[in-house]
C-alpha cells in the first residue's frame, strides 16, 4: 500500500482526489488538506509514501512547500498551470497532473509511483546482498533508479541536498546526504577529504599540501580531514 494525502486549497479538487484514489486498489488516503502547514503536522507524526500536491495555493506554493522538507515523499503535483512544469520536474516529482485531468491521466501519474516504489525495494533488497558495497549501488537520477558501478566513482562532490557522483562519462546528480552516500561505500576504498568531497582511494594522481587531483581535478583537502587522510597514507593504505 501507499500512504499518501492530497493538500489543495479548493475542496473540489480534493473531492476529486479522493474519489480518484478511492478507485486504486494500492493507494491509501491518509489525509486530505487546504492548508499545507496543517499536513505537514501529520507528515511529522507519520511519513506518507506520496503526496499530491497543488502548485498556486495562498501563504505557500506546492513548490515553496516541497522545498522545506527534509524528508521528501513522492510527490504528484496538480495544478491548472502548466508555468510551474519546468520547476516541478527539476524537484524530481513523480508527476505533473494539469486540471483538469482525467482518471486515465491520474491512473497513469499513480502507476508511475507505484513502479517507482517498486524499484526501490528492489534496490534495497540488492543493497543487502553480498554484492553491495563492493560492486555496484543505486541511485534516483532523471526519474529513475540508476546503476553505478562503485569502482568507477572518481569523486563525490556534495551539493546542498544532492550529491554529484563523478564516474563513468557524465556525472549523476542525485538528492541524498554526504553522509548517505558515504555509508553505502567501501571505507576501505573511499574517504572524505572535505565537507564537499569524498574521493576514491585508487583514483587519486598525487597528493598536494591543500589539494588532491584526480584526473586533472583538484579537489580540497580541508584541514578537518587532513589528519586522516594522511595517516592512511602513511599507512600504505592508499596510493600503491
Amino acid at each position: 500500500m501507499i500512504r499518501c494525502i492530497a493538500i489543495d486549497d479548493e475542496s473540489l479538487a480534493l473531492d476529486l482526489l479522493e474519489d480518484n484514489i478511492s478507485k486504486i486498489p494500492f493507494l491509501e488516503l491518509a489525509g486530505r488538506y487546504t492548508n499545507a502547514f496543517d499536513a505537514l503536522n501529520l507528515m511529522q507524526e507519520k511519513p506518507v509514501d506520496l503526496l499530491f500536491l497543488d502548485i498556486q495555493m495562498p501563504d505557500i506554493s506546492g513548490i515553496q512547500f516541497l522545498k522545506s522538507l527534509k524528508q521528501k515523499p513522492m510527490v504528484i503535483f496538480t495544478t491548472a498551470f502548466s508555468k510551474y512544469a519546468l520547476e516541478g520536474f527539476e524537484l524530481d516529482v513523480i508527476d505533473y497532473l494539469l486540471k483538469p485531468y482525467s482518471f486515465a491521466r491520474f491512473l497513469k501519474a499513480v502507476n508511475k509511483a507505484h513502479e517507482f516504489l517498486e524499484l526501490q525495494e528492489r534496490a534495497k533488497e540488492i543493497q543487502k546482498g553480498p554484492a553491495f558495497g563492493s560492486h555496484y549501488l543505486f541511485v534516483r537520477a532523471d526519474y529513475k533508479l540508476v546503476k553505478i558501478d562503485i569502482q568507477e566513482i572518481l569523486y563525490i562532490e556534495g551539493l546542498k541536498d544532492y550529491v554529484k557522483i563523478y564516474c563513468g562519462e557524465k556525472p549523476v546528480l542525485t538528492q541524498m546526504s554526504m553522509k548517505s552516500i558515504e555509508e553505502k561505500l567501501p571505507p576501505h576504498d573511499f574517504i572524505r577529504v572535505h565537507r564537499s568531497f569524498i574521493v576514491a582511494f585508487n583514483k587519486i594522481d598525487f597528493i598536494h599540501k591543500s589539494f588532491i587531483s584526480i584526473r586533472g581535478k583538484e579537489i580540497p583537502l580541508s584541514d578537518n580531514y587532513k589528519d586522516n587522510f594522511l595517516s592512511l597514507v602513511q599507512q600504505n593504505k592508499i596510493m600503491e
